[in-house]
């Protein structure tokens, strides 16, 4: 087959997978949207190919989705999802991709001996790339927030002052209501999946790199 079709297909193949995540969501109480696996095997196919190849399987999902497909966690999709609070997410699946994925570099064969400093940058690139995945959200928050005012339901959530009921949220609030809503609920399960993304990435790089470049 030739190279570039058989790159298409793993391509293809890794972004399927993605889809296929989005069966398994484990329901949370306080979180709506409960924990799901597709921002890990967004960053897990990224660094399996690596490079700035290796974000191609997440941005073909989010291109499919937002057109419309509902392969989404919760079986969504369509553009509207760019205009609620957590539209940063969507454009974050892809961007942290592209971020583990460079970060990592390009697989190779050579990456069977697995050595200290190769461990380490598998690491990094994983843990990096969940990290980046918020980075589009922060600004989604910040403009659903900053211009509105503290509900009780808000101030109960993140644990603050009663008296702030009515007050303006600002920058500053919105930033406390992202870490306290949308970042650190989630950190727990992102550091587990993380943990099991770089173990798997180590074990099946090698294989990816001899069908993607060798």
């Amino acid at each position: 087959m030739n190279k570039n079709v058989l790159r298409m297909v793993i391509i293809a193949f890794f972004a399927a997978v993605i889809c296929v995540t989005g069966f398994f969501k484990v329901p949370v109480p306080g979180i709506p949207s409960g924990i799901v696996l597709q921002n890990a095997v967004c960053i897990l196919t990224a660094v399996l190919i690596g490079g700035f190849l290796g974000g191609s399987p997440a941005v073909l999902f989010t291109v499919v989705g937002l057109l419309g497909v509902p392969i989404y966690a919760g079986w969504i999709g369509g553009f509207s999802l760019l205009t609620n609070v957590s539209g940063g997410f969507r454009i974050g699946f892809a961007f942290g991709a592209v971020v583990a994925g460079v970060i990592a570099g390009k697989a190779s064969v050579e990456d069977r001996r697995v050595s200290a400093p190769y461990a380490v940058r598998i690491s990094l690139a994983v843990v990096a790339g969940m990290i980046a995945v918020y980075v589009p959200e922060i600004f989604y928050v910040i403009h659903f927030y900053s211009g509105d005012v503290y509900t009780e339901a808000t101030v109960a959530r993140l644990g603050l002052d009663a008296s702030l009921v009515g007050q303006p949220v600002g920058t500053a609030g919105a930033m406390k209501v992202f870490f306290g809503m949308f970042f650190l609920p989630f950190m727990a399960g992102d550091l587990i999946k993380s943990v099991v993304a770089v173990l798997l990435a180590l074990k099946i790089r090698p294989v990816v790199a001899q069908y993607f470049y060798g």
